[in-house]
């Protein structure tokens, strides 16, 4: 992006900070940075916010969407660096000026998806990063399907680029997790791909056979892999208190979207943060049968949002949550998609608007119940 003055001040602005908003404040940014932070009129003259609120740059740790930019079509491919920039643009104007990219760690014959393309991709974001055509902070989440036999060995090259915060680990066998009714997996592929019903038998049955051929082994190797680059992990779909205790186990830091309440309870009894889909608050439930992201809110046992398959949902879930939830203040709900994301993965720069802290900014206009990022800085650079 091109450098510009990177010195300013915001006024007239509900400025939303970890622990409270501030109703009628002001924030200096010199360098980059967050400088200070008043209550009132601001010492100097700057931008006026009109009132609209002032939150911190949104952080995201699970989103597949770069996908849909890559192919917009089954089988149609787009060119990878284009696909790149215009997803980023997406999320730039929704607000999110971090993003974790989920790259699928697997390939699969006869699926019309992006299984395999995760090493084009995460050159793809390198390529865009490095010409300086990137609006938001990228890094990378691998999303690993531990039954699948050459997993491990992909895993082992992505792993080593400096980008990747994330390792997840995922399990799509039917009969488990998610789908362990297999007719919901067989409804969810029947509106994705134009496989036949026989052609569906089998590749359960190839899913079934590489569950128990290599689920445990790779399994252990890849905790094992993310633990020796100081990796944070996370489980996915939990259901049953098994799936916890092995989590808790394997040293997990995330749960990404738990699928039952017991589950759900006993994560955060041990200590896991947990993530569920914005899409789901905003939507008022799940697309696929399994417990609703408000649920858990109204049960304390909700952490962190992500937007998923919808970048605008993250910054509309931030600011519904409390509507939904009133036990949770808004100061509060944006700290879902802002301070705790940031801190999972170890990105302790940014995520609150606090002196010291890096000027990662947006301002946000509500009307008529619908939410829009006006304006978005990055480092105190505006790039939306």
């Amino acid at each position: 992006m091109t450098q510009v003055d990177t010195n300013f001040v915001l006024c007239d602005a509900r400025v939303v900070l970890a622990d409270r908003v501030i109703e009628h404040g002001w924030v200096a940014v010199t360098n980059g940075a967050i400088a200070e932070i008043g209550e009132g009129r601001a010492p100097e003259r700057g931008i006026s916010l009109d009132g609209d609120l002032l939150t911190p740059g949104l952080v995201e740790l699970h989103t597949d969407h770069l996908e849909a930019h890559y192919m917009p079509r089954p089988k149609v491919y787009w060119d990878p660096v284009a696909a790149v920039v215009s997803y980023d643009g997406q999320l730039a104007t929704s607000g999110i000026t971090t993003v974790l990219d989920s790259l699928r760690v697997a390939r699969e014959d006869k699926l019309e998806e992006t299984d395999g393309q995760a090493a084009i991709l995460a050159n793809a974001i390198a390529v865009a990063a490095g010409e300086g055509l990137l609006r938001a902070d990228h890094f990378l989440h691998l999303r690993c399907e531990v039954p699948m036999p050459q997993v491990v060995a992909e895993a082992e090259e992505l792993i080593e680029r400096p980008e990747v915060r994330l390792l997840s680990l995922m399990d799509h066998t039917p009969g488990q997790r998610q789908f362990r009714q297999e007719d919901k997996l067989r409804a969810y592929y029947k509106g994705k791909t134009s496989l036949s019903d026989d052609e569906l038998d089998l590749l359960f049955e190839t899913r079934r056979r590489h569950s128990v051929e290599h689920g445990t082994a790779n399994c252990r190797r890849l905790v094992e892999l993310a633990k020796a680059h100081e990796t944070p992990m996370a489980s996915h779909d939990d259901t049953t208190l098994e799936h916890v205790a092995q989590a808790a186990e394997d040293g997990v830091a995330i749960a990404e979207f738990p699928t039952t309440l017991e589950a759900a309870e006993a994560l955060h009894a041990a200590g896991i943060r947990i993530l569920m889909g914005a899409p789901n608050l905003v939507r008022g439930g799940s697309h696929s049968g399994n417990i609703a992201t408000a649920e858990l809110a109204r049960a304390g046992w909700l952490d962190i949002l992500s937007s998923d398959y919808v970048p605008a949902s993250l910054l509309m879930a931030a600011l519904a949550l409390p509507k939904a939830v009133p036990s949770i203040n808004l100061a509060a709900a944006v700290r879902m998609v802002t301070k705790t994301p940031a801190e999972a993965v170890g990105l302790d720069d940014r995520g609150e608007i606090a002196p010291g802290k890096r000027a990662d900014l947006v301002r946000v206009h509500v009307a008529g119940g619908v939410s829009m990022a006006r304006s978005v800085w990055r480092a105190g650079q505006r790039v939306a």
